[in-house]
């Protein structure tokens, strides 16, 4: 009879002993997705954040460098509307001694997947120019359209919005 409630004893700390670490396994997993999700979350915001600065921030004096900033962070229709636009904008711009100086407000996901996003932008800027040297305050919502390309979030569209 010892023998028996030993061996019950030994088989009932072996189903514990499984129990525990299944659930160890399960809650870590839980873990690192939410991790993960949470990575993904601030990556997106990231990139949304600076795409909207780069939009708002443009200076005639180096308009070819900052023109370039928004590019990088671009892609699709929207990289290919803005490098067309840029020849156009550079004499605009440099005629009118523009000087814009963006600065991100707010930021929200509005939804996301592994591989895009659309985010909400509040931004403002102060912009100068030859018809206000004294300068201007704009304020921007913008509607940015991310995508996921060689693991790194890109702007495919941008739109004003209300």
């Amino acid at each position: 009879m010892r023998w028996g409630r030993s061996r019950l004893l030994s088989a009932g700390l072996v189903v514990a002993t499984v129990v525990t670490t299944v659930l160890s396994v399960w809650l870590g997993l839980r873990v690192a997705d939410r991790r993960a999700e949470e990575q993904r979350r601030q990556d997106i915001l990231a990139a949304a954040r600076q795409s909207a600065l780069n939009f708002t921030s443009l200076d005639y004096r180096h308009y070819d460098r900052d023109s370039g900033n928004v590019l990088k962070g671009a892609t699709g229709e929207f990289k290919k509307e803005f490098a067309a636009q840029t020849a156009q904008l550079t004499k605009l711009v440099a005629q009118n001694k523009s000087v814009s100086e963006g600065q991100v407000l707010d930021a929200g996901i509005v939804r996301s997947d592994a591989d895009s996003a659309r985010v909400l932008v509040v931004a403002d800027s102060k912009v100068t120019n030859t018809a206000a040297p004294q300068g201007q305050a704009r304020t921007y919502r913008l509607q940015l359209d991310l995508v996921r390309e060689h693991g790194r979030w890109l702007t495919s569209d941008v739109e004003f919005v209300g």
